[in-house]
């Protein structure tokens, strides 16, 4: 079993006063595999319900959400399944299937004898919350996206020692320089870690075999299989149906991702894509993928100020993968020799920019640059901290921030903001910056878990008089 930082967040989930958790995430991320381990470890019972591969178990919830009877009638479909209050987890897989099982997990909740835990690869995608009539239990579930392994996953299941982990991470805090060997041992594994990437799948080939074609075929294969359930939705009457005008537009946005990011200007244009239908029909193809997990838009800013949100561009934006080694598996075969070798730069930085966009979002950080109208300055990624703008910029070598540099000096035009920049260098400072290796964004952390508020009690409030 691969050791995932989610392992400790269900823990702490089960030890506290608790929701039923919903896990989302892109297929193959390992969520039914860690549920279901998490359950064997913690509980003395654990029901497993398949709602996508046994349709039978629908039924289940289509009456009344009284929980003796759902119990019974989840009995009556598995049965070696045993119920016993406060020992028992009730895992249902794939809960975009069921509608009615999503709606369900407010009374679980207030009945709170069992534990429930949802996951879901389709819960974001449109098609999929059409049929939730009886609504979804707002401030009655918790939310936890997973995603593929960060680079201190990697390590620590490669089996790099905890010790050594700790005094690079407070390095880079105390902004020191890393010992050398140490520093290079790093820089080594993080390029590693660039071509084989975090999904689960590819990382276990990686540590079987070591083999890097191997692992190249197995993210293929992956990609393979997530294609396949492009344009998936559920019709009117709740069954599986597909819509092959936008898997077709999905396949095609995908695959123009290598030319969109080769350019100098990596904003995703609609067209590169070759599909039939005008930019907003494209559009649909680029939001399946987002809504499924596969890619994260980063947005153009207007200016550098607080909050980001408010001064995005919502019509200009970069696309990136979620997982680095599945972009790299998408690109030459020369690529993974060259990273190897300690070069990125193939496809102008865009491999850097994306292990970047990926470590970010899955720490639930927004994403956003900035791109001048005139083309300079651009800035790879902006990022709000403590009500300040920071400046990250992301080098595939140590070539110098050009445009971190010249917004930094016209503190006039742009305001002043802490800036960093990631380079294939060791801890250091420059004028106005600070300058860290490129793996140190391997070690970023970040609250991966959306706490949903809980119901408000109303029945005590007043209406103010005129």
């Amino acid at each position: 079993m691969l050791k995932r930082d989610i392992w400790n967040d269900l823990i702490e989930w089960k030890e506290s006063e608790h929701h039923p958790l919903v896990i989302s995430g892109l297929r193959q991320i390992g969520k039914t595999y860690i549920v279901k381990k998490f359950g064997k470890e913690y509980y003395d019972n654990c029901v497993y319900l398949d709602l996508r591969a046994d349709k039978s178990l629908s039924s289940a919830f289509e009456g009344d959400f009284d929980v003796d009877r759902m119990v019974m009638s989840i009995s009556a479909v598995i049965t070696s399944a045993h119920f016993v209050p406060g020992k028992t987890l009730i895992i249902m897989d794939e809960i975009q299937d069921c509608p009615n099982a999503r709606s369900s997990l407010k009374y679980w909740d207030m009945d709170g004898r069992y534990d429930v835990i949802a996951t879901g690869s389709f819960l974001g995608v449109k098609g999929f919350r059409k049929p939730y009539t009886r609504g979804i239990p707002v401030g009655y579930e918790e939310r936890l996206t997973m995603y593929p392994l960060s680079f201190r996953e990697f390590i620590i299941n490669l089996g790099m020692q905890l010790d050594i982990i700790d005094y690079v991470c407070k390095s880079i805090e105390d902004k020191t320089v890393i010992e050398k060997t140490i520093h290079e041992s790093f820089r080594a594994l993080y390029y590693q870690y660039l071509i084989v990437g975090g999904m689960p799948e590819a990382v276990n080939e990686f540590l079987a075999s070591h083999n890097l074609n191997a692992v190249r075929k197995k993210q293929q294969q992956i990609l393979y299989s997530i294609r396949d359930d492009f344009g998936r939705y559920k019709n009117k009457e709740g069954e599986d149906a597909i819509n092959e005008v936008l898997k077709l537009r999905a396949e095609a946005c995908l695959d123009s991702l290598p030319a969109q990011l080769s350019k100098k200007y990596k904003k995703f244009q609609y067209s590169l894509v070759n599909v039939r239908g005008h930019s907003p029909e494209k559009a649909d193809g680029l939001q399946y993928l987002v809504d499924v997990g596969l890619v994260i838009k980063s947005y153009n800013t207007s200016e550098l100020s607080y909050p980001l949100e408010g001064v995005k561009k919502s019509s200009e934006f970069k696309v990136f993968f979620v997982d680095t080694g599945l972009l790299v598996s998408q690109l030459g075969d020369d690529v993974p020799k060259k990273i190897l070798e300690g070069d990125i730069s193939a496809y102008k930085g865009a491999i850097a920019e994306n292990m970047v966009a990926a470590a970010f979002v899955s720490n639930n950080i927004k994403l956003y640059y900035y791109h001048a109208p005139s083309g300079s300055p651009e800035l790879d990624f902006l990022l709000e901290k403590n009500g300040e703008i920071n400046i990250v910029e992301c080098k595939s070598t140590n070539n110098r921030a050009t445009s971190m540099k010249y917004v930094i000096k016209n503190q006039k035009k742009y305001g002043v903001h802490p800036a960093i920049k990631f380079a294939d260098t060791n801890v250091g400072k420059g004028e106005g910056f600070i300058t860290l290796p490129l793996y140190a964004i391997g070690f970023i952390e970040g609250d991966r878990k959306s706490q949903i508020i809980d119901v408000v009690d109303v029945s005590k409030l007043t209406v103010p008089k005129a």
